[in-house]
């Protein structure tokens, strides 16, 4: 018997996928698959398997070292995993063991730009058949369950702005390396347009033979693309994906953040997914997710035919999400450098408020009198973001929000003058208010929040034990 089957752990539509999959390899070719996991980072990490061998570990899985679990930003391991317990208080992570990746059929890829190539989404599972509770994936789908339970689906569609440039010195000297804790030297690059055109032809044409290339190999993925747009930035660009459901929308996004950096460095460019690249005259990058719930039949919770836009439900979760927006913010920006892109009157939020159609609050309402798209536009997000963790931090605190029957407040017409609690202007302030948050404690688990904010206080403590180049220009002659 099977790992999978042993444990019950895939449906129907697996195992009719799983078949497919077969076919495919066969009738294609292919040589390798890549067997790859979301890590706490939204990071694809994993192994790349032979056709054959492939095959025969697609319902048993593949091991990979628990130790993937235990790094930060600069995949240094943060956990003491050779003491008791290994830093997570259990015995299974201890030692560098062994944890499983298992397939998800149903996530099965043939990328376009390796050769004879295939790909796979999995889930991690002790020897047992336990899911990993640090795994951000599994996560996600505890939380989309319990949503099921209450007779909802979460829809949602990405918004997702990111850089392209050309790389002009890719810095692979034996001395740029770099090692765990430091990371090797950034890649030296060049503008492929210049920026504040927005939405211009001239600037869009400049960028297109890059984004050609990633446009074809995203489409031959069967990403649901719905538009590509040159941004306002420097070499700044934007993707826009139509909404779908489930589980669906955070894959799409992990694979499309990898596509993209794979095709670019291809072919001679680098992409990045940095909120904010330090490059001059550079400007932000957001992700702003849309959102909104569906019955079971499909209809929309949050259309209304009232003329306000938003059905009670829908404003009760939009007020969940302005509730808990403090302590999710570390979920929807987990880096020290995408807060740099909370600034008042800079097109992004710098506190919890909502307006209709206003580009400068936090949550934008879209929609009006029985318009089937109505949805919120959570704009707080940046690029680099896990979308497991992103996805789950809104469904719950929008839950939370219809059961408690919270109030929105009025729509913020001047959102940089309106009264409100405001966004952490750190990730330092973010994880504080994690740590301390009742809420998230309960709905995802002392051990998970435990475990997400002893990474990101590493990499918080790390950032601070450097001297910046300010601190140099600012004292050591001075002093």
């Amino acid at each position: 018997m099977t790992f999978v089957r042993k444990h019950g752990l895939w449906s129907a539509e697996h195992v009719e996928a799983a078949d497919c999959l077969r076919r495919i390899v066969e009738e294609r070719g292919l040589q390798t698959i890549r067997f790859s996991f979301p890590d706490q980072h939204g990071l694809l990490r994993g192994k790349t398997l032979m056709a054959g061998e492939a095959l025969s570990s697609i319902e048993d899985g593949c091991s990979v070292t628990s130790t993937l679990l235990a790094k930060d930003t600069s995949h240094r391991t943060v956990f003491p995993v050779f003491t008791a317990g290994g830093g997570f208080g259990m015995s299974e992570m201890q030692g560098g063991g062994d944890l499983l990746m298992v397939t998800d059929p149903t996530t099965f890829k043939v990328l376009p730009w390796a050769p004879a190539t295939g790909w796979i989404l999995c889930d991690l599972y002790f020897a047992d058949g336990r899911p990993v509770p640090f795994a951000t994936r599994g996560l996600y789908r505890l939380v989309l369950e319990k949503l099921s339970q209450r007779g909802y689906r979460f829809k949602a569609g990405l918004e997702v702005e990111c850089h392209i440039f050309k790389l002009e010195n890719p810095r692979l000297a034996l001395t740029d390396a770099g090692h765990p804790g430091q990371p090797g030297e950034a890649p030296a690059v060049s503008l492929l347009s210049q920026g504040y055109q927005y939405l211009t032809e001239q600037r869009y044409d400049q960028m297109e033979p890059a984004l050609e290339l990633v446009r074809r190999d995203l489409v031959a993925l069967g990403l649901p693309l719905r538009s590509i747009e040159v941004e306002y930035g420097p070499s700044q660009c934007e993707f826009v994906f139509e909404p779908t459901i489930g589980l669906e929308p955070a894959d799409t996004m992990v694979l499309f953040r990898s596509a993209v950096k794979q095709i670019c460095r291809r072919n001679g460019y680098h992409a990045t997914f940095m909120c904010r690249p330090r490059i001059p005259n550079g400007m932000s990058s957001g992700w702003h997710l849309h959102q909104s719930l569906l019955t079971q039949d499909g209809e929309n919770a949050f259309v209304t035919q009232e003329a306000d836009g938003l059905s009670p439900l829908g404003k009760q979760y939009m007020a969940g999400l302005l509730e808990h927006a403090r302590a999710s913010a570390v979920f929807s920006t987990p880096t020290i450098n995408g807060y740099k892109r909370y600034r008042s009157y800079s097109l992004a939020p710098d506190r919890a408020i909502w307006g209709r159609d206003n580009r400068g609050v936090m949550i934008r309402v879209l929609g009006g009198p029985n318009d089937r798209a109505t949805r919120l536009e959570n704009r707080i997000g940046e690029p680099a973001a896990n979308p497991y963790l992103y996805m789950s931090s809104q469904i719950v605190a929008g839950l939370d929000g219809i059961d408690r029957s919270l109030d929105p407040g009025a729509s913020a017409d001047v959102p940089y003058e309106t009264s409100a609690t405001p966004l952490p202007r750190s990730l330092r302030e973010a994880v504080f208010e994690l740590k301390d948050d009742r809420f998230f404690r309960d709905v995802f688990g002392k051990k998970f929040i435990d475990y997400y904010v002893f990474i990101k206080s590493a990499e918080i403590e790390r950032f601070q034990s450097e001297i910046t180049e300010w601190e140099q220009r600012e004292y050591f002659e001075m002093f």
